[in-house]
């Protein structure tokens, strides 16, 4: 049986639910020409027309795309001044702390790729916050040895990893800026003392999370002054985060690891009422950014790069890819195809929850994790000559990939939650910068540091239970370890050289999405545009999620007989993806949040 439900040349949010969808997450009403005390460019207003539009924007130079308009033409100037790929995340990253701080900023985590012209070469930089050195492998379990519920792990400082955004933002720029480091936070700057215009997407993000954030008193005041959320279009100021800034700008990130403002950040999370943490000067002193081995699979003609351990991003979007190389997926309005990616994700998943975590401190299979033979082998279950017909595999389990020495552990049991945000970026000079950022969940730990930014919750994205019938949990919290993440941010090469920058939020949907931006460009032939609006089908665990009001509700039917349980929901993503070709640059944002991609 074959649907014939999209068109792979126009993939589009067409319902009327996902074009309210996209009102609701536009940046300004229709003509408006500010969002905040910094008049939008015309380019910038373009890029929001064309994203609205489905059209990509195209460039001959550079390009940056990241998740708010105020925050990609911080980039963009910094670009057309000359600057690097790495000096533009740092403006970026900078701004987006303010204009969207319920998905990253100083007080969170990264994972950053870099291609890099001069040399050819892949670079991956590891900036996830660490576990503080007085954890217990019981932090967030009761007296009775049972995992805390979610939230109450969450809120307060109990959830606060050791911040790695600064130390990741400098590092960046030691290796690869070219700009002044001080000029790089001057629009974040300007936009904290004179003030932004709130967004929709931020003032829906803080009427929705009104209770939690009202918990600690610095964040009730920022976010719900007199009581009331902040509302869409409110003039926002934030001096603290200017001062932070400031300091930054003038002595470098070890502000944020000692002195006055590591101080604070100490001192907000240890007395944080009803649930301390455990964060200290030590942990912040010990903090450093790790260079990594980038994780890359064969697809097709591709070589798709990413971050390694403590990631699990780059090894499952690889495994799903790898196993869906041994089939023709060319059809994207067949739901066989669909079953194919689905099972391949089903089965990436099982060894992500067996086998991945921080391999600085668990022993993992990397390399047989995502060597061809495995997968191969791993295809072959989904395969169409299976005795049991062609529908969805009953169950999954992991695999037996190779290992440099044996090591048995138990299935994983975290919950990792949404909020998050990609930048990618291409500079004059060819460098590629795909970065993914997260303080965790929306609003983080609900901390407001002194400094005027968040703080993260990011230790929930261990297991909270230790083992299972006896069995060690490799994701289990360790002192200084880091967290297991789903972050994904990707380059793609074509005989070594970059094609395809791409990354989205999401919690462990974003490798789905990936994913599925990757085959859609490379596959199925679509522009970034296209593939970053494309509607939804995840598969992580058995249940297919279906993204409610586009069209991917039309394989409901097709994938219930194959034998999924299918679930209608909403999926939000923020893919942002810049394509690199003889012809230029062609660079796509997520239509269900407020970004945009702008070049020259």
């Amino acid at each position: 049986m074959r649907l014939i439900l999209f068109s792979t040349t126009a993939l589009l949010l067409t319902t009327s639910l996902a074009l309210a969808q996209d009102a609701a997450d536009a940046v300004a009403p229709e003509g408006a020409t500010e969002t905040g005390a910094m008049a939008l460019s015309q380019a910038a207003m373009d890029a929001m027309a064309a994203r609205d539009a489905g059209q990509p924007v195209t460039a001959e130079n550079w390009m940056v795309a990241a998740a708010n308009p105020l925050a990609v033409e911080a980039g963009a100037d910094v670009l057309r001044a000359g600057g690097s790929a790495a000096d533009a995340m740092v403006a970026v990253q900078a701004v987006l702390g303010l204009v969207e701080p319920q998905s990253s900023g100083l007080g969170g985590g990264a994972f950053l790729v870099w291609y890099d012209a001069a040399t050819g070469e892949v670079t991956t930089l590891d900036g996830r916050e660490t576990a503080p050195m007085a954890v217990t492998p019981t932090l967030f379990q009761n007296e009775d040895g049972e995992p805390l519920g979610f939230f109450d792990a969450v809120v307060g400082g109990l959830s606060v990893g050791t911040p790695g955004t600064p130390a990741l933002m400098e590092e960046a720029h030691r290796r690869w800026g070219e700009a002044n480091w001080g000029s790089l936070f001057e629009a974040a700057i300007s936009h904290a003392e004179d003030g932004f215009e709130v967004s929709a997407r931020m003032a829906g993000s803080i009427a929705r999370d009104a209770e939690r954030l009202s918990t600690f008193p610095a964040t009730a005041a920022y976010f719900l002054p007199n009581g009331t959320p902040l509302a869409e279009g409110t003039l926002l100021q934030n001096q603290a985060y200017a001062d932070t800034l400031r300091a930054m700008a003038a002595e470098g990130a070890e502000v944020i690891y000692s002195g006055p403002i590591a101080e604070g950040i100490v001192e907000t999370v240890r007395s944080a009422e009803g649930n301390p943490g455990l964060l200290s000067l030590r942990d912040l002193a010990l903090y450093e950014v790790i260079e990594r081995a980038p994780v890359c699979v064969e697809y097709r003609a591709y070589d798709v790069c990413g971050m390694g351990p403590p990631s699990s991003g780059a090894l499952t979007v690889g495994q799903i890819l790898g196993i869906v190389n041994n089939f023709d997926i060319s059809d994207p309005t067949d739901p066989d195809t669909w079953r194919l990616i689905g099972d391949a994700s089903r089965l990436a998943f099982a060894d992500r929850g067996r086998y991945m975590a921080d391999s600085d401190f668990v022993p993992m299979p990397t390399a047989g994790l995502v060597d061809p033979f495995y997968l191969e082998e791993r295809a072959g279950l989904i395969a169409g000559d299976r005795t049991d017909g062609f529908g969805a595999l009953p169950e999954v389990a992991p695999g037996n990939p190779e290992w440099d020495h044996a090591m048995l552990w138990a299935d994983d049991q975290s919950l990792e939650l949404p909020s998050t945000s990609h930048i990618s970026i291409v500079d004059a000079e060819g460098n590629v910068l795909s970065m993914t950022t997260t303080i965790e969940n929306g609003f983080g730990s609900r901390l407001m540091a002194p400094g005027g930014f968040l703080l993260n919750n990011e230790l929930t994205d261990f297991s909270f239970r230790t083992h299972v019938d006896g069995v060690p949990i490799a994701n289990r919290i360790e002192p200084g370890k880091r967290p297991r993440s789903s972050m994904a941010p990707t380059i793609v090469l074509e005989d070594g050289a970059p094609v395809l920058a791409v990354g989205s939020p999401g919690g462990s949907r974003i490798i789905g999405y990936v994913a599925q931006t990757i085959l859609a460009h490379l596959e199925w032939g679509m522009d970034v545009q296209q593939a970053a609006s494309m509607p939804h089908l995840v598969n992580r665990f058995g249940t297919y999620d279906l993204e409610e009001g586009t069209d991917a509700e039309g394989f409901a039917e097709a994938l219930t007989d194959l034998g999924y349980e299918v679930n209608i929901r909403g999926l939000n993503s923020g893919i942002h993806v810049i394509a690199i070709g003889d012809d230029g640059l062609q660079g796509g944002a997520d239509p269900r949040r407020e970004g945009i991609a702008l070049g020259e």
